[in-house]
């Protein structure tokens, strides 16, 4: 399958977890945050996966306080898509570093090196990233 497929292919998945998390909150409520993003920000939903940083901080501008829980929303309905599982090696007190941004982008990267979408694993320790591929 050829690069271009592979980002093709996670940008459909992507948009598919992004449309199950805004339909949790209503099917009206997602044609809105669709409507807004797109009138207020620029951002239609094609663009989404090509402006995952503007999307995440359109929807902080949008939601406020709320958004994180949001974009957790979004990874988990990703997570099920790509059977990503994760595994934490720092100290419990140590909270790590992952965006959601961060998140997706390591998703793409992951899913344009491998000709399948499957299990990933994201071993975090001490505060340094550390990305762990299991296929």
């Amino acid at each position: 399958m050829s690069k271009r497929k592979r980002e093709r292919k996670f940008s459909i998945i992507l948009l598919g977890a992004i449309d199950e998390a805004f339909l949790t909150l209503g099917e009206n409520a997602r044609t809105a945050i669709y409507g807004h993003l797109e009138s207020k920000f620029a951002i239609s939903k094609q663009d989404i996966p090509d402006r995952v940083g503007d999307f995440s901080e359109a929807l902080q501008q949008i939601f406020g306080l709320a958004t994180p829980q949001l974009e957790i929303l979004i990874m988990k309905h990703l997570n099920l898509k790509v059977e990503c599982t994760y595994r934490w090696a720092g100290p419990k007190w140590l909270v790590p570093d992952l965006t959601f941004v961060k998140y997706v982008k390591l998703l793409e990267l992951w899913c344009e090196d491998t000709e399948k979408i499957g299990n990933v694993e994201v071993l975090l320790d001490a505060g340094e990233k550390q990305e762990q591929q299991t296929y």
